[in-house]
């Protein structure tokens, strides 16, 4: 899926094989569609019985001057009249239902899919737009049942019988009333087609909106701090009045043609009157077949005019699906084997990279030829200068991404072999940024697993001293913790990834830069319960501050994507013009 795929794209208003896919997710729901299909007919029927229940009325009672039957006439009028809104009142309902019950299922696979595409996936396409894709372009499949097929066939249906009914009627007046038919079409045509365009501008400064306010709400604090309030304010002012321009195109548009619809309407009405008042002079015509055709007519052109805002509906829909169902096929390189390998209970957590190179992009290898072993239970550490490819590592070893040639081995098995929540299980990694989830403290360590009980969470916060903190909200665990914590300092959202990652009990940790925003009491703490942590299990250390790092059983360099020196701390630090003795010495000098 291409981050700059055709947001502001209208499709074809009818498009087979995408109602095809969108017939599975409606299927579970034809009952309802049934029912939505027997009460448009039933009611096309009601709305139809009324302007010939007026001409019944006239004709027959009050021209002739004879009134017994008209209260009957009457009667059935005004139960036409209940019987519609009832009939009204339940094909909406039904059809929002079955559009509501379709959106659920769509999005809850789209969001599905969402969590199965690999990194690589979110590294092109920005979260406003995938977001939009969640939202607005969901929603608007809703409309192919409110406003879309089903409306559509009840027009179709209300026009033909509307049609029959005229040309039975009077035949020469039905020829009246259709004479301005075609011009209404032209009408149409002209003006939805423009309003096609607006519409299509409409979405895509729809979707700039959202992709501006999603990076400058989570941005906030940058804005801030940099003060560069006024011109992100001026950046949403020109994005913002760009859509207003959008919606006022539409808006003129559609003025323009509701005004020119009701001329025409009237210019209807006065030749139905004109030609009717004629019939009745000649004979030709009753007074209640005029009242009739006038009803009738107000009601043939409403649906017309109505057509083609359905169509421009349809193209919406078929459009906001294609873009919906690409993204539902988007390929999923990295899934669990038909066959996975399951770890013990307890792996040992050995881990080998054999021959590793990988690329983010095609021909840029961000790791070349990386080969080392992290034998288990053993505590090593990867250094290296900004960019050379330490996060990679984890990032291959939990399978974020595939490697692009040699392997990476979890207790002698390619981990590409595991399934991928085995896999993902084994490995614990706390992150320099560190994410909390709205909800409450005991959720964000135990993550709604329910294989962490309480007792659990609750050791798991002591052991990396977190209970402190903890203990003294005024809920304790139960505390709500607001969005991405932001009612933590960041040592105490660190203190709550490192408990979640030892509830999760892994057999390999990974700690990614996990100390680097940590104040040196906080990291004191965290330095006492991570020996804990860390004892009798494997874990690899990515870490700027070589100081912590001194006790670990060995230290990797990467240099530019290779693996230029391994020892431990004083191995490397004998080692003349190295590239660790020299990182170490310019921290040193540092401080």
């Amino acid at each position: 899926m291409s981050d700059e795929r055709n947001d502001d794209a209208l499709g074809k208003a009818y498009d087979a094989r995408l109602l095809r896919r969108l017939w599975r997710y409606v299927r579970p729901h034809r009952g309802l569609v049934v029912l939505a299909l027997v009460l448009l007919f039933v009611l096309s029927a009601v709305q139809l019985a009324q302007p010939y229940l007026i001409k019944v009325a006239i004709d027959d009672h009050i021209a002739q001057r004879e009134l017994d039957g008209l209260g009957i006439v009457a009667a059935l009028f005004l139960l036409s009249l209940v019987a519609e809104f009832g009939l009204r009142f339940a094909q909406f309902y039904v059809l929002e239902r079955t559009g509501q019950n379709v959106v659920l299922d769509i999005r809850t696979a789209v969001f599905a899919q969402l969590q199965r595409l690999p990194s690589a996936f979110f590294d092109r396409n920005p979260v406003g737009k995938l977001i939009t894709r969640v939202t607005t372009d969901v929603e608007a499949l809703n409309e192919v049942f409110t406003s879309g097929v089903v409306m559509i066939l009840a027009d179709l249906v209300k026009l033909a019988g509307i049609v029959a009914i005229l040309l039975w009627m009077d035949w020469r007046l039905a020829l009246v009333t259709f004479s301005v038919l075609p011009p209404t079409l032209a009408l149409t045509w002209f003006f939805r087609m423009r309003m096609r365009r607006a519409y299509r501008r409409v979405r895509a400064t729809v979707a700039r909106l959202n992709a501006f306010l999603q990076e400058n709400v989570t941005g906030m604090r940058i804005v801030q701090l940099f003060a560069r309030e006024r011109v992100a304010e001026q950046q949403f002012v020109d994005v913002n009045r760009e859509h207003r321009r959008a919606q006022l195109d539409g808006v003129r548009y559609d003025s323009a043609f509701s005004a020119l619809a009701e001329l025409v309407g009237a210019i209807t009405l006065a030749a139905i009157v004109w030609f009717g008042g004629w019939g009745i002079l000649q004979g030709l015509v009753s007074f209640g077949t005029l009242v009739a055709f006038i009803e009738y007519s107000s009601r043939f052109f409403r649906p017309v005019q109505e057509l083609s805002q359905r169509y421009t509906v349809m193209q919406s829909a078929m459009a906001a699906a294609e873009r919906i169902f690409e993204l539902l096929d988007s390929e999923v390189p990295i899934r669990s084997p038909e066959r996975a390998h399951r770890p013990a209970s307890r792996p040992p957590g050995e881990i080998v990279f054999e021959n590793v190179t990988f690329g983010y992009r095609p021909d840029e290898p961000v790791l070349r030829d990386v080969s080392f072993r992290v034998a288990p239970g053993q505590k090593v550490a990867v250094v290296g200068w900004t960019g050379s490819g330490k996060s990679t590592l984890i990032r291959l070893l939990v399978r974020l991404y595939d490697v692009d040639r040699g392997r990476v081995l979890l207790d002698g098995v390619d981990v590409r072999d595991y399934a991928l929540h085995e896999l993902r299980r084994a490995v614990g990694i706390v992150l320099q940024d560190h994410f909390l989830f709205s909800g409450t403290v005991e959720s964000n360590i135990s993550l709604g697993d329910p294989r962490i009980s309480a007792e659990r969470v609750r050791r798991a916060a002591a052991t990396v001293n977190a209970d402190r903190f903890i203990e003294r909200l005024p809920s304790g665990y139960a505390e709500e913790v607001r969005e991405r914590g932001s009612n933590f300092s960041v040592g105490e959202k660190q203190l709550l990834s490192f408990a979640r990652a030892l509830a999760f009990d892994p057999a390999v940790l990974v700690l990614d830069e996990a100390t680097a925003s940590v104040d040196p009491e906080t990291e004191r703490e965290i330095q006492g319960a991570l020996k804990t942590l860390l004892a009798g299990r494997t874990s690899i250390v990515i870490a700027h501050r070589l100081a912590a790092i001194q006790d670990v059983d060995r230290i990797l360099v990467l240099h530019r994507g290779a693996v230029r020196e391994q020892g431990t701390h004083e191995e490397l630090m004998r080692r003349e013009e190295g590239i660790y003795r020299t990182l170490y010495s310019l921290q040193a000098a540092g401080t």
